[in-house]
C-alpha cells in the first residue's frame, strides 16, 4: 500500500526577535575568530546576530539549540575531542566536518580555513558545507554576507530535497497502487471487458472500491465488484486484500455463498474498526454465456442490456447483507437468464449517488433510475465498451459539478452472441 511519508523537513527556527544565532566551533579562544571585527558584527541583513563559541564537538552539541541557523567550523579543529579523547577519532581531514553535518543536518555550515588550503576548502563544499571562508580575508562584512547566503542556500537545499522526496514517494505509491489494480483473466471466454476506476481521494490511484474478473478451467466466468465503506488509505488497503482473496478463492474452486462467508472472515480479521463493512456483487456466468448466478451482499444489482430491449436491473430484492454486518449472514443465489447477446454493467454507488444539477442541485441524486435512463440513451446513440464507460463517467461528473467525492468503479462485460 501507499508508502508512509516522513515528517516535513523544517529549518531551524530563529530567535523570537527575528535575529540569527551563529555557532562558532574553533579550538583556540585567542585565535583569529576573536578579532574585533567579529565581535562587532551584530547585524546580518538588518537582523541582530548572536554569537556562541564552542571549542570542540561536545560543547557544540550542547550549544546547538533550536535557534541556531548557521555554524562556522574551523577546519583546523583537531580530529579528536580535547575534552577527554575520542576512541573513534576520525581518520580523514574532513571527518570533523562530516560529524558536524551529521550532528546538524538542517543547519547551514560555513567552513573556515587558510588561503593556502583552498583544495580542502573546495572539498568541504563537495562534502556538504554551504560555503567556505579564508581566515586572511575574514571581516565582519564578508562574514555577514557569507552567513546570509549560506542560510538561504541551505533553506533552498532543504526545500528541494523535500520536493524530491515527495515526488519519489508519489511515484512509489503510484507503482504500488497500479500493481494492486486487477488484470482480468478472460482468455477463451469470448467476452469483451472494459472498466473505469476513479478514487475519491485527491491524487490517489486506489480507493475502497474493487473489482475483478476471472475464467476458471470449466469455462465459467466469475465477475465481482465491491465497495469498502470509507475513503481513506486503510479502506483502499482492505479493498485490495478482499479482491486478491476473492481471486484466490475463486481459482481454488469456491463460489457463491461459501466464498462470501470466507471473504467476511477475511474482512473481520483485517479491518481496522469493527464498524467497517463492505458491499459485494458476484456473478458466475455459465460457460455457454446464456445464464448466470447472482449473489448480492448489500450491493446494487447490475444492469442488463439486450439488443432490442430497454436496459433493466437484475433482481435485487432477495440479496443478503453487506459483509461484516451479521456474523451468521446468508446470501441467496439468484438465477438470471441472460440470453444470446447482452451487456452487463456492474458498478459501485459512486456512479449513482452523485448529485444531479451540481452543487446547486440540492439533495437529489442520480440514482439507479437516472443511471438506467442515461445508459439507455448513450447505447441508443451507438456507444459501447470503453466509449460507453467514458461517456457515463463524464456525464455523472458533469451532473455532479465535475467533482465526485465518492470512489467510483464500473465494469462492463459484453457478449456479442453467436
Amino acid at each position: 500500500m501507499p508508502v508512509s511519508a516522513p515528517g516535513p523537513v523544517v529549518p531551524a527556527a530563529g530567535p523570537s526577535d527575528g535575529g540569527l544565532t551563529l555557532l562558532v566551533i574553533e579550538d583556540d579562544p585567542a585565535g583569529s575568530l576573536s578579532m574585533p571585527e567579529l565581535a562587532d558584527m551584530t547585524v546580518v541583513a538588518g537582523k541582530p546576530v548572536r554569537i556562541r563559541t564552542a571549542r570542540n564537538l561536545t560543547e557544540a552539541e550542547r550549544l546547538l539549540t533550536h535557534d541556531v541557523q548557521c555554524i562556522l567550523l574551523d577546519l583546523a579543529l583537531p580530529a579528536g575531542d580535547p575534552a577527554g579523547g575520542d576512541p573513534d577519532a576520525p581518520r580523514d581531514e574532513l571527518e570533523t566536518l562530516r560529524r558536524v553535518l551529521r550532528l546538524a543536518p538542517r543547519h547551514a555550515v560555513l567552513a573556515l580555513t587558510s588561503e593556502n588550503d583552498a583544495e580542502r576548502a573546495a572539498e568541504a563544499v563537495r562534502v556538504g558545507a554551504q560555503d567556505y571562508l579564508f581566515r586572511d580575508e575574514l571581516d565582519g562584512r564578508v562574514l555577514s554576507r557569507a552567513i546570509r547566503y549560506a542560510v538561504e542556500r541551505k533553506r533552498a537545499d532543504l526545500a528541494q530535497r523535500q520536493l524530491t522526496e515527495s515526488r519519489l514517494r508519489a511515484q512509489e505509491n503510484a507503482r504500488l497502487e497500479r500493481g494492486l489494480l486487477p488484470h482480468p483473466l478472460l482468455a477463451g471466454s469470448g467476452l469483451r471487458f472494459a472498466a473505469r476506476y476513479r478514487p475519491g481521494r485527491s491524487r490517489a490511484l486506489l480507493g475502497g472500491d474493487f473489482y475483478d474478473t476471472v475464467r476458471t478451467p470449466d469455462g465459467t466466468v466469475h465477475a465481482m465488484i465491491g465497495d469498502v465503506c470509507g475513503h481513506g488509505p486503510d479502506e483502499a488497503a482492505l479493498g485490495a486484500e478482499l479482491r486478491i482473496a476473492w481471486r484466490a478463492l475463486t481459482l481454488a474452486g469456491l463460489h457463491g455463498a461459501e466464498l462470501l462467508g470466507v471473504l467476511q472472515e477475511v474482512l473481520e480479521h483485517e479491518r481496522a474498526d469493527e464498524e467497517i463493512f463492505a458491499t459485494l456483487c458476484t456473478l458466475d456466468i455459465a460457460p455457454d454465456g446464456h445464464s448466470a448466478a447472482l449473489h448480492l451482499a448489500g450491493h446494487p444489482a447490475p444492469l442488463l442490456a439486450r439488443p432490442g430491449e430497454p436496459p433493466c436491473l437484475l433482481p435485487q430484492d432477495d440479496g443478503g447483507p453487506a459483509l461484516g454486518l451479521l456474523p451468521s449472514a446468508r446470501w441467496p443465489r439468484l438465477e438470471v437468464a441472460l440470453g444470446d447477446a447482452w451487456s452487463l454493467l456492474m458498478y459501485t454507488d459512486g456512479l449513482i449517488e452523485g448529485r444531479v444539477g451540481g452543487p446547486e442541485g440540492g439533495a437529489r441524486r442520480l440514482g439507479q433510475e437516472g443511471m438506467i435512463e442515461m445508459i439507455a440513451r448513450q447505447m441508443k446513440e451507438g456507444l459501447s465498451g470503453e466509449e460507453l464507460l467514458d461517456a457515463a463517467v463524464t456525464e455523472v461528473r458533469a451532473l455532479n459539478g465535475e467533482e465526485l467525492t465518492d470512489d467510483l468503479a464500473v465494469l462492463l462485460l459484453d457478449r456479442l452472441g453467436g
